[in-house]
């Protein structure tokens, strides 16, 4: 396309030379005019190496995948825009592993750039090089309030409201752990009886017994006053296990497996009591509404309801688990059962303590939601001196953070939609972009 000419001066180092263009239409030293490879860039974003190489030589633009990421790469360009407002939040190159950073702009909706790790060091480095940073969101873990506090001690710093509500969640759920014990004694469990378990189950629930007789031993000495070193030297179990124990956070309960019968119990139930009691029998009119499962599912449950009707009245009682009994406790009773409205007013009654830890948790997320900050240091007190108490302490060490995020705008809800945009592109590239490539289509997309 571009004529070429010799030159004939004698003393000229330069023989043959090319024609030259107007700017914008090709480049120098170019095999491609800028209008093509502007179009091949966008295919490079948009898709990658090898698919965007793959649609390209449909539209009759043959260009391999290697030369796709290299102009991807080559028109690569980072954000100069003067940043007031950022958001920083980790992402993972391998979970459990190794994490990077990415800091938004959160104004302008935007990816700023990717950090290959989430050391202090090198966040703190970064944002010292832009010190007209006024605001910086951020969730509470990571050691990036270490890093900002650092580098930009005058910034406003924004703890992830999210995180927030959900650490408040999970703290309650950790008080329904650690009361458990009480919580059956509420209840009213009754007693497993063993010979209405399958051998299975039997297995379990005697594992179940060895470690609540282990728990009431370590719970008996430390109720002496018996340091923790001294309880493991006599018991000869483990320092965390012991300790795990005496915090409460061992809370080991019994449960029924769930069966496929579920579903059809109701129907099994009018069966046996209509005098049909063949587990074969049963099993095949099940199968004519639609059972999918087992004879052997069945037959279990027959063996299991002669042996019910066999022993005394009393039944299996499921105890629900920690996550379900704070689910519940959680919910308006208007949506609740009749069974679990019984269940959880006798859990309020007997364990007072976590219906205060309750009403912590709902109140501050109310303050979250109606951005009111005013009953911030009554909350704090209160929480204290509660079962929640190990969270309001975590919420004094970040007081500032949590005060701003109640009452600012900003939060890192958008840094983490460019999180999930990140892993759509790494995964795209089935994890082996390199933090250059990421950042180009990424920053270049926007």
């Amino acid at each position: 396309m571009a004529r070429r000419f010799i030159c004939d001066a004698t003393f000229c180092r330069r023989r043959i030379f090319a024609e030259r263009f107007e700017d914008g239409v090709v480049a120098e030293r170019s095999r491609h005019t800028s209008r093509l490879e502007c179009i091949v860039h966008h295919l490079g974003l948009a898709l990658g190496g090898r698919p965007a190489a793959s649609f390209a030589k449909r539209l009759m633009v043959p260009v391999s995948n290697d030369t796709l990421l290299r102009v991807v790469r080559r028109r690569a360009c980072l954000r100069t825009d003067t940043l007031k407002v950022v958001g920083v939040d980790d992402w993972a190159w391998r979970r459990n592993h190794r994490y990077g950073t990415i800091v938004c702009d959160l104004e302008r909706r935007r990816i700023v750039t990717l950090l290959p790790d989430r050391e202090i060091a090198t966040v703190e480095a970064w944002l010292a090089d832009h010190p007209q940073i006024a605001i910086v969101s951020r969730d509470r873990g990571g050691g990036y309030g270490e890093a900002t506090a650092r580098a930009l001690p005058n910034a406003v710093q924004v703890a992830d409201r999210w995180h927030l509500m959900e650490n408040a969640s999970a703290a309650f759920l950790d008080a329904v752990r650690k009361s458990m014990r009480t919580i059956r004694a509420a209840i009213g469990a009754t007693t497993i009886n063993p010979d209405l378990l399958t051998y299975a189950e039997k297995l379990q629930y005697e594992g179940y017994l060895r470690r609540e007789e282990t728990n009431a031993a370590i719970m008996k000495l430390a109720g002496e006053g018996i340091p923790i070193k001294e309880i493991v030297r006599r018991t000869g179990h483990s320092r965390k296990l012991v300790r795990q124990v005496i915090r409460g956070q061992r809370t080991d309960i019994f449960r029924v497996r769930q069966s496929s019968l579920e579903a059809w119990l109701p129907f099994l139930d009018g069966q046996w009591v209509s005098g049909c009691h063949n587990a074969s029998e049963l099993w095949r009119r099940l199968k004519t509404k639609g059972f999918r499962g087992r004879l052997g599912v069945v037959s279990e449950w027959a063996r299991r309801r002669r042996r019910a009707e066999q022993a005394s009245d009393q039944q299996l009682h499921k105890v629900p688990s920690a996550r379900t009994i704070a689910r519940l406790m959680t919910t308006a009773r208007d949506h609740l059962s009749k069974a679990d409205t019984v269940m959880i007013a006798a859990v309020e009654a007997g364990v007072p303590m976590l219906v205060e830890a309750r009403n912590l948790v709902a109140g501050f997320h109310s303050m979250i939601r109606k951005k009111l900050d005013d009953d911030l240091e009554l909350w704090i007190a209160a929480a204290s001196r509660s079962l929640v108490a190990s969270f309001a302490n975590g919420i004094v060490r970040d007081h500032a953070a949590v005060r701003a995020a109640i009452t600012e705008p900003w939060s890192n809800g958008q840094t983490e939609g460019q999180i999930t945009k990140l892993k759509l592109v790494k995964r795209q590239m089935y994890g082996r972009g390199k933090i250059d490539l990421l950042q180009a289509r990424l920053i270049g997309a926007a």
